[in-house]
């Protein structure tokens, strides 16, 4: 817990068994008040070692796809009473240390949903990334950021935090079960008007980290520019998109549309 916010930690996994318990042991269990493994339908024995280290464990009985599980993860989270929500790759790629600094700024109550940025700090090369993956991770930054007017450093870094209201407030049931459900739920984000903030954190690419191949990060690519186009095409009322309509908007939103005239890409 912290500023009296009960925190989760979600673990979405698939074949996670030789990182698994090297990512739960840098977690801070005196922060974290549940931590919760979402089994993908794994092949190894992840959901088995979520048991042994004490996790609540959810398995898929079939591969639902990345987004599908992080789906389950944040469902299972709020059904569970958690305030907010930190999502750490199980595979060790990001460092766990770094879980409670990202859930005290949800708690500050200056940000609604925090990315652990990769790139800030200038450390993903020294770290093992791939220099195709860097180039590219620029690029669909660098087009994301000016569609939907934002000045991030990285979308698609897989460690983040949200608030409870977040994830209560969007219709994360009609995005992507794939790898694009990362990037389309911060466009819902910003389109319900929540504030976005960042946190650098070195990352590490080792054989067991989880990696996309050449086929899956073209469709990704696609489907990171098609979401930022849907959003500024929404926010610029020539096409409305329905997924980006929030259940429920944030104080400064109403019905999908800013209440003061102001989207965030116009704020100065």
């Amino acid at each position: 817990m912290i500023g009296g916010r009960r925190v989760a930690v979600v673990l979405p996994a698939y074949n996670a068994e030789q990182t698994l318990a090297r990512t739960v042991a840098e977690l801070d269990r005196e922060i974290a008040d549940d931590i919760l493994l979402v089994d993908d339908a794994s092949t190894d024995a992840t959901a088995d070692l979520g048991r042994q280290l004490s996790l609540h464990v959810v398995s898929h009985p079939y591969n639902v796809g990345y987004g599908g599980n992080q789906k389950t993860c944040y469902q299972t989270a709020v059904a569970r009473g958690a305030d907010i929500v930190v999502m750490v790759h199980p595979d060790y790629q990001y460092s766990p240390r770094l879980m409670p600094s990202l859930a005290a700024m949800i708690a500050s109550g200056e940000y609604d949903v925090v990315l652990a940025s990769r790139i800030l700090g200038n450390g993903a090369i020294r770290g093992g990334m791939p220099r195709y993956k860097y180039v590219a991770n620029r690029f669909l930054t660098a087009t994301e950021n000016l569609l939907l007017g934002t000045k991030l450093s990285e979308f698609h870094t897989g460690y983040r935090a949200y608030s409870r209201e977040v994830l209560t407030s969007l219709r994360l049931q009609e995005l992507s079960d794939n790898f694009v459900f990362d990037n389309q739920i911060l466009a819902q984000a910003l389109a319900a008007g929540f504030r976005i903030g960042e946190i650098s954190c070195p990352t590490r690419y080792e054989t067991n980290s989880s990696s996309i191949g050449p086929r899956a990060s073209l469709r990704y690519g696609f489907g990171v520019v098609a979401t930022a186009f849907t959003y500024r095409l929404h926010v610029l009322g020539w096409r409305q998109c329905p997924y980006l309509i929030p259940l429920v908007s944030s104080a400064r939103f109403r019905d999908g549309r800013p209440t003061d005239g102001v989207f965030p890409h116009d704020a100065s």
